[in-house]
C-alpha cells in the first residue's frame, strides 16, 4: 500500500468501491458540526500544517495557514462553515475549503460532531417549587 502522501498512482482495482478515488468529488456538508479526529495530532509548519492520525497512521498536508485556522476553530464552531468564516475565508472559496475538509473527513483526519443535546424542557425546575422544598 502507498503512503497516503506518495506520488505513485494505486495499481487498478486498489481503491476500496465504497470510497470515492482521491480528487473525486465528495459530498461535504459545511452546515454540520465537525472537529479533529481525536487520534490526530497537528503540527503546524510555514506552509500549513502536517497532519498524523495515529489509528491510520495517514500523514496529511494542510497546503495553507488558513485550512488550519479552519481545522483548529471546527472543534468551537457550530458548522464548518462558521469555522471558514471565522478563518476569514470568502464566500468565492468555500467550494474549494469544503473540497479540502472533505479529503480530511475521507481519510479520517476530521470527523462530524455530535450535535450539543438540547435541554430538555420537561426537566425545568419550577423557582416556585424550589423554595417550598428548601422550607
Amino acid at each position: 500500500m502507498a503512503c497516503a502522501v506518495s506520488t505513485e498512482l494505486p495499481a487498478p482495482g486498489q481503491l476500496a468501491a465504497s470510497q470515492p478515488a482521491i480528487g473525486a468529488p465528495a459530498e461535504f456538508d459545511l452546515d454540520h458540526p465537525w472537529q479533529l479526529h481525536p487520534q490526530v495530532s497537528v503540527r503546524p509548519e510555514h506552509f500549513g500544517a502536517l497532519m498524523y492520525h495515529f489509528g491510520t497512521r495517514r500523514l496529511s498536508f494542510l497546503k495553507s495557514p488558513v485550512l488550519l485556522t479552519v481545522v483548529r476553530a471546527l472543534d468551537s464552531a457550530p458548522s464548518a462553515r462558521a469555522a471558514c468564516a471565522t478563518a476569514g475565508v470568502a464566500a468565492g472559496e468555500l467550494p474549494a475549503y469544503a473540497a479540502a475538509l472533505a479529503t480530511l473527513a475521507r481519510t479520517q483526519m476530521i470527523r462530524e460532531r455530535p450535535a450539543a443535546p438540547s435541554p430538555d424542557p420537561g426537566s425545568k425546575t419550577d423557582p416556585a417549587t424550589q423554595e417550598e422544598s428548601a422550607s
